[in-house]
């Protein structure tokens, strides 16, 4: 009797739909061998469902200020103590989770899908395409990207949107280059030749073909990139270009913290865990993901 697991693995799909479910099996597979990308998942996860599930996981409201409260230590009333305004610091970590998961988020949505058009289109294109479009990108990669996301946020002002704004117009070049570098290895490849001797126009080569085959290495670099993008909004955040008071963003309440910070430790320290767990864990799925996407490797297999 043919099982589920024999269905999955056969080397010979009856349908694309077995295919992919296949594929998506193998690499479930090889995930799970490998430990530590089991563990950033199991933090992104933790993240996912912190920011889904806030209301009922924080214990006080996260705006609710008492003075007569203000910086107790971590206690059974106060899992990780209370700020310089007697908010409790573990309601606002919670809270803060859905800030920094709409951010990664957002600017996955908003750069890489440029990146990957705009690599895709220079890489398969060539020529003065390729030269004009690469240029801008160089000029993008040739600035230091905080940097550049400080001189965006100033023009524009303050705020968790125009942060987002801001990371997502530094971080789209290095999608675009993987995408390019990705297009050149098979656009002249016989498979692409093929469709277009099929009478394919260069619209349908590039999103029927070439784009998903760009795919694997774009999740793999924005996996990987989502810890700088929290890095950089915690910057924004910290010298008070990113979400404003009395948002309880994980980079502004480190900066209010380090006032603080030789007494009570864990007004700064505890919104900094937050950030150094949730970017590790998004590092260790990322190199998970490379292992098992990389179609050099034989983690598949």
């Amino acid at each position: 009797m043919t099982t589920l697991r024999d269905w999955l693995i056969d080397d010979s799909p009856a349908s694309p739909m077995q295919a992919r479910l296949g594929r998506f099996y193998r690499i479930f597979g090889a995930l799970m061998r490998n430990p530590l990308a089991v563990v950033g998942a199991i933090i992104i996860a933790a993240l996912v469902l912190t920011a889904l599930f806030a209301p009922w996981l924080a214990t006080h409201d996260p705006l609710r200020q008492s003075l007569g409260e203000r910086l107790l230590p971590p206690s059974a009333a106060h899992w990780m103590g209370t700020d310089e305004l007697g908010r409790d610091i573990w309601s606002r970590v919670v809270y803060g989770a859905r800030i920094t998961l709409a951010i990664v988020t957002l600017v996955a949505v908003l750069a890489a899908p440029a990146g990957l058009v705009i690599g895709v289109v220079a890489g398969y294109f060539g020529g003065w395409v390729d030269r004009i479009l690469m240029g801008i990108t160089d000029i993008f990669l040739s600035l230091p990207k905080l940097i550049l996301a400080l001189a965006f946020v100033a023009a524009l002002g303050p705020g968790i949107e125009n942060a987002i704004i801001a990371i997502a117009i530094t971080s789209w070049p290095g999608y675009a280059r993987v995408a390019r570098a990705e297009t050149l290895t098979f656009k002249n490849s016989e498979f692409i030749s093929a469709v277009r001797l099929l009478g394919a126009s260069s619209l349908r080569v590039n999103l029927g073909h070439v784009l998903p085959l760009c795919t694997s290495s774009m999740i793999i670099r924005v996996t990987l990139d989502m810890a700088g993008i929290i890095l950089t909004a915690a910057g924004l955040g910290f010298i008070g270009l990113g979400a404003q008071p009395p948002l309880p963003e994980w980079g502004a309440m480190i900066s209010r913290g380090r006032s603080f910070i030789l007494d009570q430790w864990w007004v700064a320290t505890m919104p900094g865990f937050a950030i150094i767990l949730v970017s590790l864990g998004f590092c260790f799925l990322g190199d998970g993901l490379r292992d098992v996407l990389d179609p050099k490797s034989g983690e598949q297999r």
